[in-house]
């Protein structure tokens, strides 16, 4: 191989972040590298890391191996002990050409490949410009990095830091770059969106943020925010759902779970009941909002009843695209010193949370027949209307956005006959 190959895992702040490696390991003049832009969420995704890594030296025996990411941040000793891998480098080292300047030759001690700071020295985010966003018809636009909430199960603050906002001005202008490069659609990404501004001077919310660029920018069509923290809404936000319809009516919530003692020995900010009254309110405001939602199966301590409050929660708000995360424990974090539950317990648990998941998908589906909806088409061929359902794309050109009449469903996505181009 040639030049610098990316292979990014996890949010879409790293899919964000990996086009700025790209770039800044071209200015160094890296060559014949891979680098792996790693997750920690759980356990599991840090297994696949390390299983693409090896399957990766075996078919690139000459490249140079470059692992980053959070996982590299939380475990970057034991990536560096890999004899597959040649850097390791930290998440704030990885947005520095110089760090792809100064890495260490092929064949030394594993101290030595280790290129990791202390990312809770990090006190703000340096804006980064990127020009596109390679295999995507939607462009996502880091406005937010770390997180100053500490979770009993997230090892993510140790991976990011804490929070730190890319100025609004900066913002602005990287959507406005992206829209002249041809993006119709946005999203706003971080690792605690709306926490967005607390940091900055006049304390800017994620709301006013989102404002300021449908205001600058009017090329934008879509502008979408990734997962939200439903408790942090501002009425900037608020206005946003009501009145802005460039603003998608779909929200990816942090719920976590059902049960209001789970979420107390989570630390989280929200109870079930904060939950539903956010879901209800925004549906009064927009009867067209979809949700999707993060839910955490067998979490330590976690009775049948505790359970169940979940399986009711994903039922009362209609959550149309669950996320369901088996309990992994991480090292250091709070959770993982509590008592577990059995693994077997928690996968079944898991699939019965994904069970239901898919029964709800189903009645999302079926209650979109009929209408007309406005879709962008994707790489894929697939498409996303507004409130990002999946609908067959009907063969037409990426990027294109197409009014579409909804005419059934194949129980996964859309089916759609074309009404109109879209203006």
């Amino acid at each position: 191989m040639s030049g610098v190959d990316v292979i990014t895992f996890g949010c879409r702040l790293n899919t964000y972040e990996s086009e700025i490696i790209k770039a800044e390991a071209g200015k160094a003049g890296l060559n014949n590298a891979l680098v792996f832009n790693t997750c920690a969420v759980t356990a599991e995704a840090v297994r696949q890391a390390r299983q693409a890594i090896r399957r990766a030296r075996r078919e690139n025996p000459e490249s140079r191996i470059i692992v980053t990411g959070c996982a590299a941040q939380t475990e970057g000793a034991a990536f560096a002990e890999m004899p597959e891998v040649d850097a390791v480098l930290g998440n704030e080292e990885k947005l520095k050409a110089a760090s792809y300047r100064a890495l260490p030759d092929f064949g030394i001690a594993a101290s030595e490949k280790l290129r990791v700071n202390d990312i809770m020295s990090v006190t703000e985010t340096a804006p980064q410009m990127v020009k596109l966003i390679d295999g995507h018809v939607r462009a996502f636009i880091q406005v937010q990095n770390g997180c100053d909430h500490r979770c009993t199960f997230c090892i993510i603050p140790y991976g990011r830091g804490n929070s730190r906002s890319v100025p609004m001005g900066a913002v602005v202008d990287q959507a406005r770059m992206l829209a002249e490069n041809g993006y119709s659609e946005i999203v706003l990404t971080g690792v605690d969106a709306t926490s967005y501004g607390a940091d900055l001077p006049g304390m800017p919310s994620l709301g006013v943020l989102a404002k300021s660029i449908l205001k600058h920018v009017p090329e934008i069509s879509r502008l979408r925010l990734s997962s939200i923290d439903s408790v942090e809404a501002d009425d900037h936000l608020w206005d946003l759902i009501s009145d802005e319809p460039r603003f998608m009516p779909h929200l990816h919530l942090s719920l976590q779970h059902g049960d209001n003692m789970i979420l107390k020995r989570m630390k989280r900010r929200h109870s079930r009941e904060d939950a539903i009254e956010f879901v209800e309110r925004a549906r009064s405001l927009r009867p067209e909002m979809s949700f999707g939602a993060d839910i955490i199966a067998g979490f330590p301590t976690e009775t049948d009843e505790m359970f169940a409050n979940s399986l009711l929660l994903a039922e009362e708000c209609g959550i149309a695209r669950l996320h369901v995360f088996p309990f992994s424990p991480r090292q250091g974090t709070p959770a993982a010193r509590m008592p577990q539950l059995d693994r077997g317990l928690v996968k079944a648990r898991a699939a019965r949370l994904r069970e239901t998941g898919g029964r709800l998908h189903l009645a999302h589906l079926a209650g979109m027949v009929g209408t007309v909806q406005r879709m962008l088409v994707e790489n894929t061929g697939m498409a996303h209307t507004e409130n990002f359902t999946v609908v067959d794309g009907l063969g037409l050109p990426p990027r294109s956005l197409v009014d579409v009449r909804i005419s059934g469903h194949n129980g996964k996505h859309l089916i759609a006959e074309a009404v109109r181009e879209a203006a």
